[in-house]
């Protein structure tokens, strides 16, 4: 009896990119497949479907800088990365090799590519990453979270078909919960989180915006905020001064089931943080992470605020006074929050990983 087909699922160590491949992982698994993870030493700390014995690394390296010395290092690590990714292909054998972007997804995909292995990327964002960029014309499909990302582009487009972005059971499970109108007397949930990292400007900004609202505010709201370690002190000191209700932690490691609790999540816009309020269907503030080249952050949130379902501030608009403003409108006018709630939720694809598993079992003809 022939083993189960083998996919090589690829991506760098960040949630970002990790959680899509997890999700997909999932679907491949209840079809019958293997998987196993290519990536960089980052994810090994994190949990979740794929075990240590699950997980082959391959060194890599992320562009970091422009002089000849920074660009030649990545090049070496990523030529060595690529150079164990050929011994991984030929020792594995996958039927395909599917990249969720990040530089340390280009080792694999190249090496499965040179091996005559069928590749596939999937690229969550409104605006395709620098990685996929350089991949897009060598592999077999490219799928996208959202529609038109590769349209001026016939020759791309054409093999690109949009999935959605695949959620992990756990936003699926969220997605299955329906939002809350907030009672004009009761509680007023709201969620700040900055990424993988925490975000501080989020520190910077949100408690004095908080101080700034009707005192009547203050009693009640129900705060929980992601907070770096070194933001810690001062900003609980705030939220302690005000009496505020507040849960302050570095990293939630439940935040699909804090989002669904939510009436309003103020937040960067990563494209998975993106996908998971579409998915799960919550109104929110967003603040692009400024200074990326791609501004792919504000292009995403853009595909909120288009729909209704989110409010989008630059980092140099988000003051304190622009966002107490804000909270103060959104909390006075419970319908527009449901109303934003009910927008959002049209921008999620809750078959996002169902979708890019046909994809994957067409283009490896399994």
């Amino acid at each position: 009896m022939s083993a189960a087909p083998l996919i090589l699922l690829a991506a760098g160590g960040t949630g970002g990119h990790l959680f899509p491949a997890e999700a997909l992982g999932v679907v491949l698994m209840a079809r019958g497949m293997r998987v196993r993870l290519v990536t960089d030493s980052r994810a090994m700390k994190y949990s979740g479907l794929f075990s240590s014995e699950m997980i082959d690394v391959v060194p890599s390296e992320t562009v970091r800088g422009r002089s000849p010395w920074s660009l030649a290092r990545t090049g070496l690590l990523l030529g060595a990365g690529t150079l164990v990714a050929l011994n991984l292909m030929r020792k594995l054998r996958p039927a395909a090799v599917v990249g969720f972007g990040g530089y340390p997804t280009l080792p694999p995909l190249l090496a499965a590519r040179a091996v005559g292995i069928a590749t596939v990327i999937h690229d969550a964002n409104a605006v395709m990453g620098r990685a996929n960029r350089l991949l897009s014309r060598h592999v077999s499909a490219i799928a996208t979270s959202l529609p038109g990302v590769l349209d001026r582009d016939p020759a791309l487009a054409s093999k690109t078909t949009t999935t959605g972005t695949p959620m992990r059971p756990a936003i699926l499970a969220a997605a299955a919960v329906p939002y809350a109108s907030p009672d004009p007397a009761g509680s007023l949930r709201l969620l700040v989180v900055g990424g993988s990292q925490g975000a501080r400007v989020m520190a910077d900004i949100v408690p004095g915006a908080i101080e700034q609202l009707d005192p009547a505010l203050w009693s009640r709201l129900r705060l929980v905020q992601q907070v770096r370690e070194e933001d810690m002190a001062r900003v609980r000191a705030v939220y302690d001064r005000l009496g505020i209700d507040a849960e302050l932690a570095p990293f939630f490691s439940d935040l699909p089931a804090r989002l669904a609790a939510s009436h309003l999540v103020i937040s960067r816009s990563g494209a998975g943080t993106v996908a998971e309020l579409g998915a799960i269907g919550r109104p929110s503030i967003l603040v692009p992470l400024p200074g990326a080249l791609d501004q792919d952050q504000f292009a995403n949130a853009g595909v909120l605020m288009q729909a209704g379902g989110a409010l989008r501030i630059a980092q140099p608009d988000f003051t304190i006074e622009r966002l107490a403003a804000e909270i103060s409108a959104l909390a006075a006018e419970p319908a527009r929050l449901i109303a934003m709630a009910a927008a959002a939720r049209t921008v999620g694809r809750l078959d996002a990983a169902e979708r890019l598993a046909d994809l994957v079992a067409k283009v490896a003809r399994i």
